[in-house]
Protein backbone atom coordinates (compact mmCIF):
# COMPACT_ATOMS: atom_id res chain seq x y z
CA UNK A 1 0.00 0.00 0.00
CA UNK A 2 1.42 3.14 -1.17
CA UNK A 3 1.55 6.65 1.18
CA UNK A 4 -1.52 8.78 1.39
CA UNK A 5 -1.44 12.15 0.29
CA UNK A 6 0.72 14.46 2.27
CA UNK A 7 -1.99 15.96 3.85
CA UNK A 8 -3.56 12.91 4.80
CA UNK A 9 -0.56 11.84 6.34
CA UNK A 10 0.41 14.29 8.71
CA UNK A 11 -3.44 14.94 10.07
CA UNK A 12 -3.75 11.13 10.59
CA UNK A 13 -0.27 11.22 12.30
CA UNK A 14 -1.44 13.74 14.58
CA UNK A 15 -4.65 12.23 15.62
CA UNK A 16 -2.59 8.70 16.14
CA UNK A 17 -0.22 10.51 18.07
CA UNK A 18 -3.06 12.25 20.45
CA UNK A 19 -4.61 8.74 21.07
CA UNK A 20 -1.51 7.02 21.94
CA UNK A 21 -0.13 10.22 24.46
CA UNK A 22 -3.44 9.95 26.16
CA UNK A 23 -3.37 5.95 26.26
CA UNK A 24 0.11 6.35 27.76
CA UNK A 25 -0.10 9.07 29.74
CA UNK A 26 -3.74 9.48 30.34
CA UNK A 27 -3.32 12.22 33.23
CA UNK A 28 -0.78 14.91 30.88
CA UNK A 29 -1.78 18.41 32.62
CA UNK A 30 -2.42 19.63 29.55
CA UNK A 31 -5.35 17.04 28.71
CA UNK A 32 -5.79 14.85 31.83
CA UNK A 33 -9.10 13.08 29.95
CA UNK A 34 -7.60 9.81 30.60
CA UNK A 35 -7.38 6.50 28.21
CA UNK A 36 -11.34 6.08 27.21
CA UNK A 37 -12.17 10.07 26.30
CA UNK A 38 -8.14 9.66 24.45
CA UNK A 39 -9.32 6.55 22.20
CA UNK A 40 -12.60 8.44 21.39
CA UNK A 41 -10.56 11.71 20.85
CA UNK A 42 -8.15 9.85 18.73
CA UNK A 43 -11.29 8.55 16.70
CA UNK A 44 -13.00 11.89 15.97
CA UNK A 45 -9.75 13.35 14.66
CA UNK A 46 -9.39 10.61 12.07
CA UNK A 47 -13.06 11.61 10.72
CA UNK A 48 -12.68 15.22 10.92
CA UNK A 49 -9.56 15.29 9.40
CA UNK A 50 -11.32 13.11 6.78
CA UNK A 51 -8.56 10.18 6.88
CA UNK A 52 -11.34 7.99 7.67
CA UNK A 53 -15.04 8.08 6.69
CA UNK A 54 -17.94 7.90 9.45
CA UNK A 55 -19.18 4.94 7.48
CA UNK A 56 -15.22 3.49 7.75
CA UNK A 57 -15.08 4.52 11.11
CA UNK A 58 -18.44 2.59 12.04
CA UNK A 59 -17.24 -0.67 9.81
CA UNK A 60 -13.60 -0.52 11.79
CA UNK A 61 -15.14 -1.56 15.36
CA UNK A 62 -14.67 -5.18 15.52
CA UNK A 63 -18.25 -6.47 17.09
CA UNK A 64 -16.99 -9.92 17.55
CA UNK A 65 -14.02 -8.96 19.77
CA UNK A 66 -16.57 -6.65 22.27
CA UNK A 67 -18.98 -9.38 22.49
CA UNK A 68 -16.25 -11.63 23.38
CA UNK A 69 -14.71 -8.75 25.94
CA UNK A 70 -18.17 -8.24 27.23
CA UNK A 71 -19.20 -11.64 27.72
CA UNK A 72 -15.94 -12.43 29.75
CA UNK A 73 -16.49 -10.00 32.25
CA UNK A 74 -19.73 -10.90 32.88
CA UNK A 75 -18.59 -14.71 33.42
CA UNK A 76 -16.20 -13.38 35.88
CA UNK A 77 -18.31 -11.20 37.68
CA UNK A 78 -21.00 -14.07 38.64
CA UNK A 79 -17.88 -16.52 39.55
CA UNK A 80 -16.66 -13.65 41.87
CA UNK A 81 -20.19 -14.14 43.49
CA UNK A 82 -19.48 -18.00 43.89
CA UNK A 83 -17.09 -17.27 46.03
CA UNK A 84 -13.95 -18.08 43.93
CA UNK A 85 -11.66 -15.77 46.07
CA UNK A 86 -12.46 -18.10 49.20
CA UNK A 87 -11.40 -21.12 47.25
CA UNK A 88 -8.64 -19.33 45.95
CA UNK A 89 -7.67 -17.98 49.73
CA UNK A 90 -7.54 -21.64 50.70
CA UNK A 91 -5.57 -23.14 47.35
CA UNK A 92 -2.89 -20.31 47.85
CA UNK A 93 -2.52 -20.63 51.83
CA UNK A 94 -2.92 -24.48 52.13
CA UNK A 95 0.02 -25.78 53.61
CA UNK A 96 2.36 -22.99 52.34
CA UNK A 97 5.79 -23.36 53.48
CA UNK A 98 6.73 -19.54 53.38
CA UNK A 99 6.71 -16.38 51.14
CA UNK A 100 8.54 -18.31 48.23
CA UNK A 101 6.42 -20.80 48.37
CA UNK A 102 3.30 -18.20 48.31
CA UNK A 103 4.91 -16.61 45.27
CA UNK A 104 5.14 -19.38 43.32
CA UNK A 105 0.83 -20.13 43.95
CA UNK A 106 0.29 -16.58 43.09
CA UNK A 107 2.25 -17.11 39.78
CA UNK A 108 1.02 -20.43 38.82
CA UNK A 109 -3.44 -19.18 39.66
CA UNK A 110 -2.81 -15.70 38.12
CA UNK A 111 -1.27 -17.73 34.43
CA UNK A 112 -3.76 -20.31 34.64
CA UNK A 113 -6.65 -17.39 34.90
CA UNK A 114 -5.29 -15.16 32.81
CA UNK A 115 -5.48 -18.17 30.40
CA UNK A 116 -9.29 -18.94 30.88
CA UNK A 117 -10.75 -15.43 31.96
CA UNK A 118 -8.00 -12.57 30.40
CA UNK A 119 -5.21 -11.20 31.66
CA UNK A 120 -7.00 -7.73 32.12
CA UNK A 121 -9.80 -9.33 34.44
CA UNK A 122 -7.60 -11.48 36.66
CA UNK A 123 -5.59 -8.15 37.49
CA UNK A 124 -8.94 -6.61 38.15
CA UNK A 125 -10.05 -9.03 40.63
CA UNK A 126 -6.65 -10.17 42.07
CA UNK A 127 -4.61 -7.18 42.81
CA UNK A 128 -6.17 -6.30 45.96
CA UNK A 129 -6.48 -9.96 46.70
CA UNK A 130 -3.08 -10.71 46.30
CA UNK A 131 -2.23 -7.01 48.91
CA UNK A 132 -4.48 -8.72 51.41
CA UNK A 133 -2.47 -11.56 51.06
CA UNK A 134 0.86 -10.14 51.24
CA UNK A 135 0.07 -8.18 54.07
CA UNK A 136 -1.41 -11.54 56.02
CA UNK A 137 1.99 -13.56 55.99
CA UNK A 138 4.01 -10.39 56.86
CA UNK A 139 5.64 -9.93 53.32
CA UNK A 140 6.21 -7.25 51.15
CA UNK A 141 3.82 -6.44 48.29
CA UNK A 142 6.20 -5.38 45.20
CA UNK A 143 7.44 -9.28 44.45
CA UNK A 144 3.67 -10.37 44.55
CA UNK A 145 2.44 -7.62 42.65
CA UNK A 146 5.09 -8.29 39.59
CA UNK A 147 4.44 -11.80 40.18
CA UNK A 148 0.75 -11.04 39.88
CA UNK A 149 1.15 -8.87 36.36
CA UNK A 150 4.15 -10.50 34.66
CA UNK A 151 2.53 -14.16 35.45
CA UNK A 152 -0.86 -12.86 33.80
CA UNK A 153 0.50 -11.65 30.97
CA UNK A 154 2.42 -14.51 29.96
CA UNK A 155 -0.28 -16.94 31.21
CA UNK A 156 -2.90 -15.21 28.77
CA UNK A 157 -0.92 -15.83 25.88
CA UNK A 158 -1.71 -19.81 25.75
CA UNK A 159 -5.42 -18.69 24.51
CA UNK A 160 -7.64 -16.70 22.38
CA UNK A 161 -9.41 -15.63 25.07
CA UNK A 162 -6.38 -14.79 27.25
CA UNK A 163 -6.01 -10.87 26.57
CA UNK A 164 -7.44 -8.20 23.66
CA UNK A 165 -4.79 -9.07 21.67
CA UNK A 166 -5.17 -12.82 21.22
CA UNK A 167 -8.86 -12.17 20.21
CA UNK A 168 -7.80 -10.09 17.86
CA UNK A 169 -5.46 -12.40 16.16
CA UNK A 170 -8.02 -15.39 16.89
CA UNK A 171 -10.76 -13.19 14.60
CA UNK A 172 -8.74 -11.88 11.88
CA UNK A 173 -6.96 -15.16 11.35
CA UNK A 174 -9.66 -17.94 11.91
CA UNK A 175 -7.52 -20.37 13.91
CA UNK A 176 -9.04 -22.69 16.42
CA UNK A 177 -8.83 -22.37 19.84
CA UNK A 178 -7.32 -25.64 20.27
CA UNK A 179 -4.97 -25.16 17.52
CA UNK A 180 -3.93 -21.62 19.09
CA UNK A 181 -3.49 -23.28 22.17
CA UNK A 182 -1.62 -26.14 20.95
CA UNK A 183 0.73 -24.17 19.44
CA UNK A 184 1.84 -21.34 22.21
CA UNK A 185 0.92 -23.45 25.33
CA UNK A 186 5.11 -25.23 25.34
CA UNK A 187 6.64 -21.66 25.16
CA UNK A 188 4.11 -20.29 28.32
CA UNK A 189 4.84 -23.05 30.43
CA UNK A 190 8.49 -22.51 30.02
CA UNK A 191 7.60 -18.62 29.99
CA UNK A 192 5.71 -19.16 33.28
CA UNK A 193 8.68 -20.86 35.04
CA UNK A 194 11.45 -18.86 34.05
CA UNK A 195 9.55 -15.78 35.35
CA UNK A 196 8.99 -17.75 38.62
CA UNK A 197 12.62 -18.65 38.85
CA UNK A 198 13.84 -15.03 37.64
CA UNK A 199 11.37 -13.02 40.65
CA UNK A 200 12.57 -15.77 43.24
CA UNK A 201 16.64 -14.87 42.33
CA UNK A 202 15.42 -11.04 42.65
CA UNK A 203 13.53 -11.47 45.97
CA UNK A 204 15.00 -13.95 47.82
CA UNK A 205 15.82 -12.51 50.65
CA UNK A 206 12.47 -10.16 51.25
CA UNK A 207 10.54 -13.26 50.96
CA UNK A 208 11.02 -14.40 54.67
CA UNK A 209 8.22 -12.66 56.92
CA UNK A 210 8.98 -9.29 59.15
CA UNK A 211 8.94 -9.29 62.62
CA UNK A 212 10.14 -5.97 63.70
CA UNK A 213 7.96 -3.86 65.19
CA UNK A 214 7.00 -1.40 62.29
CA UNK A 215 5.26 -4.27 60.94
CA UNK A 216 3.75 -5.34 64.22
CA UNK A 217 2.03 -2.34 64.10
CA UNK A 218 0.52 -2.39 60.95
CA UNK A 219 -3.40 -3.44 60.17
CA UNK A 220 -3.29 -6.89 60.38
CA UNK A 221 -5.57 -8.78 57.73
CA UNK A 222 -7.76 -11.42 59.07
CA UNK A 223 -7.92 -14.84 56.67
CA UNK A 224 -12.44 -14.54 56.68
CA UNK A 225 -10.93 -11.01 55.08
CA UNK A 226 -8.95 -12.44 52.07
CA UNK A 227 -11.18 -15.25 51.52
CA UNK A 228 -14.53 -12.65 51.69
CA UNK A 229 -12.77 -10.18 49.53
CA UNK A 230 -14.88 -8.46 46.08
CA UNK A 231 -13.80 -6.53 43.65
CA UNK A 232 -14.92 -2.90 41.74
CA UNK A 233 -15.23 -2.78 38.39
CA UNK A 234 -11.74 -1.69 36.68
CA UNK A 235 -11.72 2.02 35.16
CA UNK A 236 -9.60 3.15 31.90
CA UNK A 237 -9.56 6.64 32.93
CA UNK A 238 -7.12 8.35 35.41
CA UNK A 239 -8.69 9.36 38.78
CA UNK A 240 -8.52 12.98 39.26
CA UNK A 241 -5.50 13.51 42.15
CA UNK A 242 -8.45 16.59 43.12
CA UNK A 243 -10.89 14.04 44.30
CA UNK A 244 -11.53 11.20 46.93
CA UNK A 245 -11.60 7.76 45.48
CA UNK A 246 -14.63 6.18 46.32
CA UNK A 247 -13.74 2.29 47.64
CA UNK A 248 -15.22 -0.76 48.65
CA UNK A 249 -12.89 -1.07 51.31
CA UNK A 250 -13.20 2.93 52.88
CA UNK A 251 -14.31 2.48 55.84
CA UNK A 252 -16.66 5.24 55.81
CA UNK A 253 -18.38 3.27 53.80
CA UNK A 254 -18.65 0.03 55.92
CA UNK A 255 -20.50 -1.15 58.35
CA UNK A 256 -18.68 -2.92 61.27
CA UNK A 257 -19.00 -6.78 60.54
CA UNK A 258 -19.15 -7.41 64.12
CA UNK A 259 -22.59 -5.00 64.27
CA UNK A 260 -24.15 -6.81 60.83
CA UNK A 261 -23.26 -10.20 62.38
CA UNK A 262 -24.52 -9.86 65.94
CA UNK A 263 -28.11 -7.71 64.61
CA UNK A 264 -28.33 -9.85 61.06
CA UNK A 265 -30.96 -13.50 61.51
CA UNK A 266 -29.75 -15.82 59.11
CA UNK A 267 -32.95 -17.93 57.02
CA UNK A 268 -32.77 -20.26 59.89
CA UNK A 269 -33.49 -17.91 62.45
CA UNK A 270 -30.50 -18.30 64.23
CA UNK A 271 -28.10 -15.20 64.54
CA UNK A 272 -24.96 -14.52 62.89
CA UNK A 273 -22.14 -14.55 64.88
CA UNK A 274 -22.95 -16.33 68.02
CA UNK A 275 -22.11 -20.04 69.08
CA UNK A 276 -24.84 -22.35 67.73
CA UNK A 277 -23.17 -21.14 64.36
CA UNK A 278 -20.45 -23.18 63.33
CA UNK A 279 -20.04 -22.26 59.92
CA UNK A 280 -21.42 -19.52 57.38
CA UNK A 281 -22.67 -22.47 54.99
CA UNK A 282 -25.48 -23.15 57.74
CA UNK A 283 -26.94 -20.45 56.55
CA UNK A 284 -26.95 -20.66 52.38
CA UNK A 285 -30.07 -21.66 51.15
CA UNK A 286 -30.14 -24.67 48.75
CA UNK A 287 -31.58 -22.27 46.17
CA UNK A 288 -28.21 -20.17 47.17
CA UNK A 289 -26.04 -23.76 46.71
CA UNK A 290 -27.75 -24.42 43.21
CA UNK A 291 -26.29 -21.13 41.90
CA UNK A 292 -23.65 -21.11 43.10
CA UNK A 293 -23.02 -24.96 41.89
CA UNK A 294 -24.49 -23.41 38.12
CA UNK A 295 -21.69 -20.72 38.13
CA UNK A 296 -18.90 -23.53 37.62
CA UNK A 297 -21.10 -26.17 35.60
CA UNK A 298 -21.89 -23.04 33.07
CA UNK A 299 -18.36 -21.54 33.24
CA UNK A 300 -16.92 -25.22 32.62
CA UNK A 301 -19.70 -25.50 29.80
CA UNK A 302 -18.23 -22.40 27.88
CA UNK A 303 -14.76 -23.90 27.40
CA UNK A 304 -16.19 -26.91 26.28
CA UNK A 305 -17.78 -25.00 23.45
CA UNK A 306 -14.81 -22.90 22.98
CA UNK A 307 -12.14 -25.72 22.54
CA UNK A 308 -15.05 -27.65 20.42
CA UNK A 309 -14.45 -24.23 17.98
CA UNK A 310 -17.82 -22.67 18.17
CA UNK A 311 -18.11 -19.18 17.54
CA UNK A 312 -15.83 -17.95 20.84
CA UNK A 313 -18.17 -14.23 21.04
CA UNK A 314 -21.54 -15.81 21.19
CA UNK A 315 -20.42 -18.81 23.10
CA UNK A 316 -19.44 -16.31 26.07
CA UNK A 317 -22.32 -14.01 25.44
CA UNK A 318 -24.09 -17.05 25.84
CA UNK A 319 -22.98 -18.33 28.62
CA UNK A 320 -23.12 -14.97 30.45
CA UNK A 321 -27.03 -14.38 29.70
CA UNK A 322 -27.62 -18.12 30.68
CA UNK A 323 -26.28 -16.76 34.15
CA UNK A 324 -28.23 -14.07 34.23
CA UNK A 325 -31.59 -15.67 33.52
CA UNK A 326 -31.06 -18.75 36.46
CA UNK A 327 -30.00 -15.94 38.49
CA UNK A 328 -33.51 -14.68 38.58
CA UNK A 329 -33.46 -11.11 39.96
CA UNK A 330 -32.47 -8.13 38.77
CA UNK A 331 -28.59 -7.88 36.87
CA UNK A 332 -28.43 -4.34 37.62
CA UNK A 333 -25.94 -4.96 39.91
CA UNK A 334 -23.87 -7.18 38.08
CA UNK A 335 -23.82 -5.89 34.77
CA UNK A 336 -22.67 -2.45 36.42
CA UNK A 337 -19.56 -3.60 37.36
CA UNK A 338 -18.61 -4.70 33.72
CA UNK A 339 -15.51 -2.27 32.46
CA UNK A 340 -17.95 -0.40 29.86
CA UNK A 341 -14.81 2.06 29.83
CA UNK A 342 -12.94 -0.63 28.74
CA UNK A 343 -15.18 -1.41 25.97
CA UNK A 344 -15.38 2.11 24.67
CA UNK A 345 -11.77 2.44 24.94
CA UNK A 346 -11.33 -0.53 22.16
CA UNK A 347 -14.52 1.29 20.07
CA UNK A 348 -11.93 4.00 19.48
CA UNK A 349 -9.16 1.99 19.41
CA UNK A 350 -10.47 0.55 15.99
CA UNK A 351 -11.26 3.82 14.39
CA UNK A 352 -8.06 5.42 15.48
CA UNK A 353 -5.87 2.55 14.31
CA UNK A 354 -7.97 2.18 11.00
CA UNK A 355 -7.19 5.63 10.20
CA UNK A 356 -3.88 5.07 10.74
CA UNK A 357 -3.60 2.07 8.97
CA UNK A 358 -4.78 4.20 5.55
CA UNK A 359 -2.27 6.72 5.78
CA UNK A 360 -0.06 4.03 4.49
CA UNK A 361 2.55 4.64 7.36
CA UNK A 362 2.46 0.97 9.13
CA UNK A 363 2.23 -0.58 5.12
CA UNK A 364 5.72 1.38 4.21
CA UNK A 365 7.61 0.50 7.27
CA UNK A 366 6.99 -3.07 7.11
CA UNK A 367 7.86 -3.00 3.08
CA UNK A 368 11.33 -1.53 4.69
CA UNK A 369 11.38 -4.47 7.65
CA UNK A 370 9.98 -7.09 5.68
CA UNK A 371 12.80 -8.62 3.81
CA UNK A 372 14.59 -9.34 7.45
CA UNK A 373 11.79 -10.20 9.03
CA UNK A 374 10.91 -13.96 7.75
CA UNK A 375 10.51 -16.45 9.36
CA UNK A 376 12.02 -19.16 8.28
CA UNK A 377 15.24 -18.57 9.35
CA UNK A 378 16.02 -18.08 12.81
CA UNK A 379 17.67 -14.61 12.12
CA UNK A 380 13.95 -13.41 10.94
CA UNK A 381 12.35 -14.74 13.97
CA UNK A 382 14.81 -12.90 16.17
CA UNK A 383 13.92 -9.03 13.96
CA UNK A 384 10.65 -9.61 13.72
CA UNK A 385 10.70 -10.28 18.08
CA UNK A 386 12.35 -7.29 18.35
CA UNK A 387 10.35 -5.06 15.74
CA UNK A 388 6.77 -6.66 17.79
CA UNK A 389 8.50 -5.60 21.40
CA UNK A 390 9.53 -1.94 20.52
CA UNK A 391 5.89 -1.36 18.84
CA UNK A 392 4.17 -3.40 21.70
CA UNK A 393 5.83 -0.72 24.29
CA UNK A 394 5.55 2.23 22.04
CA UNK A 395 2.49 1.54 20.31
CA UNK A 396 0.63 -0.79 23.01
CA UNK A 397 -0.22 -3.75 21.92
CA UNK A 398 -2.79 -4.05 20.78
CA UNK A 399 -2.63 -1.48 18.19
CA UNK A 400 0.31 -3.33 17.17
CA UNK A 401 -1.37 -6.48 16.11
CA UNK A 402 -4.20 -4.10 14.69
CA UNK A 403 -1.24 -1.97 12.43
CA UNK A 404 1.49 -5.61 11.68
CA UNK A 405 -0.83 -8.62 11.75
CA UNK A 406 -2.01 -8.96 8.61
CA UNK A 407 1.31 -7.51 7.32
CA UNK A 408 3.02 -10.55 9.19
CA UNK A 409 0.52 -12.98 7.95
CA UNK A 410 0.84 -12.00 4.48
CA UNK A 411 4.68 -12.32 4.49
CA UNK A 412 4.40 -15.38 6.00
CA UNK A 413 2.04 -17.28 3.14
CA UNK A 414 4.18 -15.52 0.66
CA UNK A 415 7.41 -18.24 2.14
CA UNK A 416 5.40 -20.74 2.25
CA UNK A 417 1.16 -21.61 3.67
CA UNK A 418 2.52 -23.51 6.44
CA UNK A 419 4.34 -20.12 7.83
CA UNK A 420 1.12 -18.17 7.96
CA UNK A 421 -0.28 -19.82 11.67
CA UNK A 422 2.98 -19.80 13.16
CA UNK A 423 3.34 -16.34 12.14
CA UNK A 424 0.18 -15.47 13.53
CA UNK A 425 1.11 -17.05 17.16
CA UNK A 426 4.30 -15.83 17.21
CA UNK A 427 2.95 -11.78 17.07
CA UNK A 428 0.90 -13.22 19.74
CA UNK A 429 3.17 -14.44 21.95
CA UNK A 430 5.46 -12.27 21.31
CA UNK A 431 3.37 -8.86 21.61
CA UNK A 432 2.05 -10.80 24.97
CA UNK A 433 4.95 -11.34 26.76
CA UNK A 434 6.12 -7.61 25.53
CA UNK A 435 3.85 -6.25 28.09
CA UNK A 436 6.02 -7.10 31.26
CA UNK A 437 9.04 -5.30 29.65
CA UNK A 438 7.53 -1.65 30.90
CA UNK A 439 4.95 -0.63 32.96
CA UNK A 440 3.37 1.09 30.10
CA UNK A 441 3.84 -2.35 28.08
CA UNK A 442 0.32 -3.45 28.98
CA UNK A 443 -3.30 -3.01 30.19
CA UNK A 444 -2.54 -5.80 32.94
CA UNK A 445 0.22 -3.72 34.07
CA UNK A 446 -1.59 -0.23 34.85
CA UNK A 447 -4.38 -1.98 36.14
CA UNK A 448 -2.44 -3.89 39.16
CA UNK A 449 -0.96 -0.48 39.76
CA UNK A 450 -3.64 1.58 39.85
CA UNK A 451 -5.74 -0.81 41.82
CA UNK A 452 -2.83 -1.21 44.18
CA UNK A 453 -2.38 2.92 44.77
CA UNK A 454 -5.92 3.08 45.25
CA UNK A 455 -6.17 0.77 48.03
CA UNK A 456 -7.53 2.56 50.54
CA UNK A 457 -6.48 -0.19 53.45
CA UNK A 458 -3.37 -1.68 51.44
CA UNK A 459 -1.88 0.82 49.47
CA UNK A 460 1.32 0.42 47.30
CA UNK A 461 3.03 2.45 45.17
CA UNK A 462 4.53 0.18 42.59
CA UNK A 463 6.65 2.67 40.13
CA UNK A 464 7.67 2.71 36.75
CA UNK A 465 11.18 2.34 37.46
CA UNK A 466 10.94 -0.41 39.84
CA UNK A 467 8.87 -2.13 36.84
CA UNK A 468 11.13 -2.25 34.59
CA UNK A 469 14.72 -3.44 36.28
CA UNK A 470 12.56 -6.63 36.79
CA UNK A 471 10.32 -6.49 33.34
CA UNK A 472 13.50 -5.70 30.84
CA UNK A 473 15.77 -8.48 31.39
CA UNK A 474 12.59 -11.18 32.27
CA UNK A 475 10.97 -9.80 28.87
CA UNK A 476 13.81 -10.78 26.93
CA UNK A 477 14.83 -14.12 28.49
CA UNK A 478 11.39 -15.21 28.23
CA UNK A 479 10.69 -13.96 24.39
CA UNK A 480 14.14 -15.64 23.82
CA UNK A 481 13.92 -19.02 25.00
CA UNK A 482 9.86 -19.25 24.29
CA UNK A 483 10.22 -18.47 20.84
CA UNK A 484 11.71 -21.88 19.05
CA UNK A 485 8.75 -23.48 21.13
CA UNK A 486 5.90 -21.98 19.20
CA UNK A 487 4.77 -24.55 16.37
CA UNK A 488 2.00 -23.69 13.82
Amino acid sequence: MALASVPTVVLGSIAFAIFWMLAVFPAVPFLPVGRTAGSLLGGMLMIIFRVISPEQAYASIDLPILGLLFGTMVVSIYLERAQMFKYLGRLLSWKSKGGRDLLCRVCLVSALASALFTNDTTCIVLTEFVLKLARQHKLPAKPFLLALASSANIGSSATPIGNPQNLVIAVQSKISFIKFFVGVVPAMLLGVAINVVFLLCMFWRQLSPKEDEEQAKEDVVTENEVNSHTFSPARMSHPSPLQPNPSPLNPQHMTPVNDVEKNTPCRNGIKRGCSQVPDMRTCLTKKELFLKGFVYIVSVGMLIALLMGLNMSWTTITAALILVVIDFKDAGPCLDKVSYSLLVFFCGMFITVDGFNRTGIPSAFWEFMEPYSRINHASGVAVLAVVILLLSNLASNVPTVLLLGAQVAKSAAAVSPNYETRAWLILAFVSTVAGNLSLLGSAANLIVCEQARRSELHGFTLSFWAHIVFGLPSTLIVTAIGLPLIKG
